[in-house]
């Protein structure tokens, strides 16, 4: 059928015979009222109505018949694309208006319900962990104690007894500011509140010294380049090591509940000697290192975490600072925040904290 032709002939015409077109139609109409919804119907129009459709390739034929079969066929094809439109108009509205009923049954919203148009919001756990340890030492009769993120070099390092070619100086664990000439960084830890404590207050001193500290490590699952400390400082007469194992179960304790205590293993720090890596019994299986007949999860079966670090202060770090160490000892202390958060409460993306994801600070409410 490429061409016209200028006399009847039968074969060219019963491609677009009345069967053949009505069998079209009827196939199209009968599509349309089996379609379920109005995706379904979507893909019948375009597979009945649309350009390259049965009826609508039919159509385009139509120039090709004799000129005394064009009127017939224009007619048929005409009449029976009408019914397939018609039809699908018809299934549509039906369909629309199914989907508007379900959609209310669905979707129904009970607006007498009171709701608060300002959704609550809920203090950052960081923020509520620290309130807390802060209020067990004010408790003990502490004081809490701050001090500046940018510090000098000397109150960050040098009074601490971390000589000019300690490892921590280097660019590798500190972030330093420009010029380098200046001698300041972002504190890496907060004692240097201690040293300023020590350089501005006379004996006997007892203060708790919460905040933030800086290092240049990779963030991941367990690091960040910015964390939170807690670190204890005593200052005082007769100041011993059974002093601060005593504070240390008080802390655990408090934080983590009763029957939870602490042990000491010997390390090293420049700012305390004797010093100690403090442990706590594991608070999920009591110290036994099995849970329900497995190994324990949380300490991987030693019974132990590891929590920070502590020791009798170095009479060096207290000449520094300007105290008698002939006549006042002291001790010292130190834990991550975050650390002690993620295992009171299981957290075990340490970069939740740090997100800004308002459903997981809410999940802890206004206090711990």
């Amino acid at each position: 059928m490429s061409g016209t032709s200028s006399s009847y002939d039968p074969v060219q015409v019963t491609p677009l015979g009345e069967e053949q077109v009505f069998a079209m139609r009827d196939a199209a109409v009968a599509a349309i009222a089996a379609a379920a919804d109005l995706d379904q119907l979507k893909q019948v129009r375009s597979e009945h109505a649309g350009d390259r459709s049965p009826l609508a390739l039919a159509n385009r034929e139509i120039g090709a018949l004799p000129p005394q079969a064009r009127k017939d066929a224009g007619m048929r094809v005409g009449q029976a694309r009408a019914a397939v439109n018609e039809a699908l108009a018809a299934r549509t509205e039906v369909l629309e208006a199914e989907a508007e009923d379900r959609m209310l049954v669905e979707e129904t919203v009970d607006v007498t319900l009171p709701w608060d148009r300002q959704p609550r919001g809920a203090r950052h756990p960081i923020t509520m962990m620290s309130d807390l340890v802060s209020d067990v030492f004010v408790a003990m009769g502490w004081e809490v104690a701050e001090g500046p993120l940018v510090e000098a070099e000397w109150l960050n390092f040098d009074a601490l007894n971390l000589g000019p070619d300690h490892p921590a100086r280097t660019m590798q664990d500190t972030f330093w500011t420009e010029p380098a000439d200046n001698h300041v960084v972002l504190r890496t830890h907060t004692s240097p509140v201690q040293a300023r404590t020590m350089l501005t207050r006379e004996p006997p001193i007892y203060v708790v010294c919460p905040g933030r500290v800086f290092r240049t490590d990779e963030y991941d699952a367990t690091h960040s380049p910015m964390f939170h400390q807690v670190e204890g400082l005593v200052v005082d007469e007769g100041i011993t090591m059974a002093h601060l194992k005593g504070t240390l179960d008080h802390f655990a304790q408090a934080v983590f509940g009763e029957g939870i205590t602490t042990r000491f293993r010997p390390s090293y720090f420049p700012f305390t000697e004797p010093s100690a890596e403090v442990d706590l019994v594991c608070f999920v299986c009591r110290g036994s290192g099995t849970l329900d007949g497995s190994t324990c999860r949380t300490c991987r079966g030693e019974g132990w975490i590891e929590w920070g670090g502590c020791g009798v202060v170095n009479p060096r770090v207290l000449v520094a600072c300007g105290v008698d160490p002939e006549r006042y000892t002291g001790f010292a202390f130190g834990m991550g925040i975050d650390r002690t958060l993620m295992f009171r409460h299981g957290v075990e993306d340490l970069r939740s904290f740090f997100e800004g994801d308002v459903r997981f600070s809410r999940a802890f409410g206004t206090e711990i």
